[in-house]
């Protein structure tokens, strides 16, 4: 069974020692290549790599002060560097800056919710194996329709999840550029090899083009994916909730030792985690509308952006992290009532085969208007009696006039509606 819990590790990345290490790693790189290129003394350099550090508290102190996070941080690694701290941050600007650690920022933990989807689409993949033959009725509207297996469903949810693996795989490549291209983004004070070396340097692209920013189209990008992954959880849990209803009840949560479903009724035995990963999934997509209202800003930047970010790239990232991991648990030790699913698709009698006698009888040059007729004619006996619709159809006059004894038994055929089932695994690519 998988037990996976890595908000902890998605959690350190927002921490503040963590987004100052950020900064810290893109102010000494800038240092190096202005070395590089002889602007600023390796005797500098060499001071700034060895004394620079930061202290979170201080900063905070100093910002307390100053009402600036940037001259804070600044300040606070001058106070470490000595002399040659006047060379750091030299020619840039605070976006610079902040735009080029988020993206670091955004990448690591872009990082972390790709192996989530990976190991969410593996045990999918696992599962849906395991139930390729399990035979259970397809709803649409909620009401029973034709027969399809539960593996098939799995299998749907596993190729939704590698676009999702696409989507983020592209987002994580659209975030990730830096920009030390000054307050307009003319170069005014920093040649733009400055920006194409330390971009290389941290593994980063340079922006081909910005205002003081990065701009915020690639931030809504990035976001809208982390949406799109929300809602996709929320259709799967949507899915279980519903099924694990008691008149249903063909696949349930895992419910613990000990565990308790209600403070009043001790029977209870509710899909809580589904619950949870739906509601927040409208988290994730508030978020997701707020980065579409940063891209609109004034002129070349305001900070009405700056505020939002602080809140929706670090929460849609924790909670997607969290939604994931959770949800990878649900699948592997989903408990799935193979029984219950073959009562339920017995429950409407074989109503659910009525289209294979429409299609029979079309097929023998009957007109599809005609061919309706009659085969609804039957089922809807069926729901006002609860008689055989097999019976009905066999004793059907029209009908019998078109088909034979054996081709209407064909009709009833599970197998039919399967046959294809391998085909379609085979497209999906689960072996």
């Amino acid at each position: 069974m998988i037990e996976r819990y890595t908000l902890p590790k998605m959690g350190a990345i927002w921490t503040d020692e963590n987004k100052f290490n950020k900064w810290l790693d893109v102010e000494i790189t800038v240092c190096q290549v202005q070395a590089e290129l002889g602007a600023i003394p390796n005797a500098a350099l060499e001071q700034i790599q060895d004394k620079a550090t930061f202290n979170v508290k201080r900063i905070l102190e100093i910002e307390q002060e100053v009402k600036h996070d940037v001259i804070a941080f600044l300040t606070n690694v001058g106070e470490s560097v000595g002399a040659a701290s006047r060379y750091i941050h030299l020619g840039m600007t605070s976006s610079d800056l902040l735009d080029t650690a988020m993206a670091l920022l955004m990448r690591e933990a872009g990082q972390i919710i790709l192996d989530d989807l990976h190991q969410l689409r593996a045990v999918l993949k696992k599962r849906a194996i395991e139930h390729k033959p399990t035979v259970c009725i397809g709803r649409s509207h909620g009401v029973h329709a034709e027969p399809t297996t539960f593996g098939l469903k799995l299998a749907l949810w596993y190729d939704e999840v590698g676009r999702h693996l696409k989507r983020l795989d592209n987002a994580i490549d659209v975030i990730s550029v830096g920009k030390l291209s000054g307050a307009v983004g003319t170069f005014a004070h920093l040649d733009p090899i400055v920006e194409e070396q330390v971009c290389n340097k941290l593994g980063l692209k340079p922006a081909p083009v910005s205002t003081q920013i990065i701009q915020r189209d690639r931030y809504a990008e990035y976001l809208m994916t982390l949406a799109l992954i929300g809602s996709s959880l929320e259709k799967f849990a949507t899915e279980i909730r519903n099924l694990q209803r008691t008149e249903i009840l063909e696949v349930e949560e895992y419910f613990s030792t000990g565990q308790k479903g209600s403070s009043a009724m001790p029977h209870k035995r509710n899909p809580v985690t589904c619950e949870q990963i739906c509601g927040l999934s409208r988290v994730v997509r508030a978020n997701a509308i707020a980065s579409l209202e940063n891209i609109s800003l004034w002129h070349e930047r305001d900070i009405t952006h700056s505020s939002v970010e602080r809140i929706i790239v670090p929460d849609s990232t924790i909670l997607i992290n969290y939604m994931l991991t959770r949800f990878i648990t649900i699948i592997d030790k989903l408990l799935i009532y193979p029984d219950n699913m073959r009562k339920n698709l017995e429950k409407l009698g074989e109503l659910v085969f009525s289209q294979a006698i429409l299609l029979s009888l079309t097929r023998t040059g009957m007109l599809r208007e005609d061919a309706y007729r009659i085969v609804q004619n039957c089922a809807m006996e069926v729901w006002k009696t609860g008689k055989s619709f097999k019976q009905l159809v066999l004793e059907q006059q029209e009908i019998a006039e078109r088909l034979t004894r054996d081709e209407i038994e064909s009709c009833f055929n599970l197998d039919v509606h399967l046959r294809n089932v391998d085909k379609i695994y085979e497209r999906v690519g689960i072996a």
